[in-house]
């Protein structure tokens, strides 16, 4: 090492010496899709598009339990059926955190709505006059609307609802009524709640007031009063999400993978699941293994959205592994890319297996944090107070004796 230090040049040259050609080969039209994504992609997005897909391989090859997060509203431009479907069904994805929007969208097409393309320079004054609902290029009838939040306030109210939950819990109720509604329609593509309750792969809303589905909710409660019980525990579902990142990390292959599809809430609700254990609750944990992002945000405005794996890794979100060698942001927009992506990923037989199925083991991985926490109860308990004493270090002593809590 003192060697190479003493020599720059050298140890610059060495590197780049040993680093991968860009050696890009005429296109056939015969190649499969990771054969193309290995020599032609080479550089830019493109390169980051490749090294996406060498990490989603990656998550495979290790059994890695892969964290999906989903921003927006992805399921009317039905990247859910191209993509997340067939990965779910293939065992791929082992967990998810969306937007309500993404849930509350997806089950306009199973009441025989239909989502169109529409031009969106055509004017919105003219669309609001048809009541045509835009997003961006897409569009739909208001009627799809008014339909869909009879359809959830009737499932709502149903008994097996009247109570306390977290959002896995009330995504796993509802994905079990949708799924008896598809059979008894006849649907031939299924939702993505629906898909999920058949292979118990939980779902987290991190912001589920933010959303239509639950609009509804509130009219519930204004309009049944005493009679309507549901009621979502956000303390439950936050500490939900972290137990079983924790389960997940000391169970089966232990490693785990976070696959961010734009940013947003689900980003962070998901990656916060590490400072929570680590931080709050003082239970060691690494962080994620494996961090890949699709984003179209630029990484200097401040914005959580767009922050990297390494600004992450000083929160304690990934691991150093992952800063190092397991992650990339990928500057595109997820409907270009995450597609073809997912067809080179399921072209390869092996990236397949069974379904995790975490929903299943979730109150499980409840007792196992709840069990960890225990084990420290007596020293988070001297967390709980604070006093002016305590403010930020002004002198070295102080900052010396700070540095003593930093883990």
């Amino acid at each position: 090492m003192a060697k190479n230090s003493s020599n720059p040049k050298k140890s610059l040259r060495a590197a780049y010496s040993g680093a991968r050609k860009a050696d890009p080969r005429p296109i056939t039209g015969k190649e499969k899709p990771a054969e193309l994504l290995a020599h032609a992609f080479s550089a830019y997005v493109g390169r980051q598009e490749r090294t996406a897909f060498e990490l989603m391989c990656q998550s495979m090859e290790q059994d890695a339990s892969i964290f999906l997060t989903l921003s927006g509203a992805m399921t009317p431009a039905g990247l859910h059926q191209s993509c997340l479907i067939p990965l779910i069904e293939k065992g791929v994805i082992s967990a998810i955190t969306t937007t309500g929007a993404n849930l509350y969208h997806d089950a306009h097409r199973i009441i025989g709505h239909a989502i169109r393309e529409v031009n969106p320079n055509a004017g919105d004054l003219q669309y609001r006059l048809a009541r045509i609902i835009r997003i961006y290029d897409l569009g739909f009838w208001e009627e799809a609307l008014l339909d869909t939040d009879r359809l959830f306030s009737a499932i709502i109210r149903q008994p097996e609802f009247q109570k306390k939950m977290t959002t896995p819990e009330f995504h796993f109720l509802l994905g079990k009524a949708i799924h008896g509604i598809e059979k008894q329609l006849g649907v031939k593509q299924p939702s993505l709640l629906s898909t999920c309750y058949k292979h118990a792969v939980p779902i987290w809303v991190g912001a589920v007031q933010d959303g239509s589905i639950f609009l509804n909710i509130v009219k519930l409660k204004r309009l049944l009063g005493p009679e309507f019980k549901f009621e979502l525990d956000i303390n439950d579902d936050v500490y939900s999400m972290a137990a079983m990142q924790h389960f997940c990390r000391h169970n089966g292959s232990k490693r785990l993978a976070i696959w961010i599809l734009g940013g947003g809430v689900p980003k962070n609700y998901t990656l916060q699941g590490e400072p929570l254990l680590d931080q709050i609750l003082n239970v060691p944990t690494a962080g994620f293994d494996i961090d890949l992002q699709f984003c179209v945000d630029p990484v200097d405005n401040g914005a959580l959205s767009s922050c990297p794996a390494g600004e992450g890794h000083t929160w304690g979100k990934v691991s150093v592994e992952a800063v190092e060698t397991g992650s990339v942001y990928v500057h595109c927009d997820v409907t270009a890319v995450f597609p073809w992506l997912t067809h080179a990923l399921l072209n390869d037989p092996k990236n397949k297996r069974k379904p995790m199925r975490l929903m299943d083991r979730l109150p499980e991985a409840v007792k196992f944090l709840d069990a960890d926490v225990q084990k420290r109860r007596k020293s988070l308990m001297k967390t709980l107070d604070w006093s002016v004493g305590d403010a930020e270090p002004s002198t070295p002593k102080d900052a010396a004796k700070h540095g003593t809590y930093v883990r």
